[in-house]
């Protein structure tokens, strides 16, 4: 028997505190609200995103490859690729153990929110029974 709760992660995403864009953290926490197996995001500082996520959904390395894909910019200290490579490996082993399937991640969950949030001009305003007859 599997217990739920041993498969709820908490993890700190850090972001680059030398990147020019000092909001990386609350962007990305916003971006990542409403993907699918994240419970919970916390801001804890400018460049450190708090996160609680289901393993069985969702890995860190899937999250973290997303937001690298997108733009943002991981911190890449010694400890903190140190400590990314265990998490990465420890949670694809729990997963195989699991028997979760290796999905194709969340990038693609994260470029539609991305896509939906931000202002630009590609939105078709017509009613959708008006779009059928240009």
């Amino acid at each position: 028997m599997v217990d739920g709760e041993n498969q709820l992660k908490m993890r700190e995403i850090c972001f680059c505190p030398l990147h020019p864009d000092l909001a990386q953290a609350h962007s990305a926490g916003l971006l990542l609200s409403g993907i699918d197996g994240v419970d919970s995001l916390r801001l804890i500082s400018e460049h450190m995103l708090h996160i609680h996520y289901d393993v069985r959904i969702i890995s860190l390395q899937m999250i973290e490859e997303g937001l690298v894909e997108l733009g943002y910019h991981l911190d890449n200290s010694l400890l903190l690729r140190l400590k990314r490579s265990l998490f990465y490996y420890t949670e694809e082993i729990e997963r195989d153990n699991l028997g979760v399937n290796a999905s194709s991640g969340v990038t693609p969950q994260l470029f539609i929110q991305r896509y939906q949030k931000i202002q630009h001009g590609c939105r078709d305003q017509r009613p959708q029974y008006w779009r059928n007859y240009l």
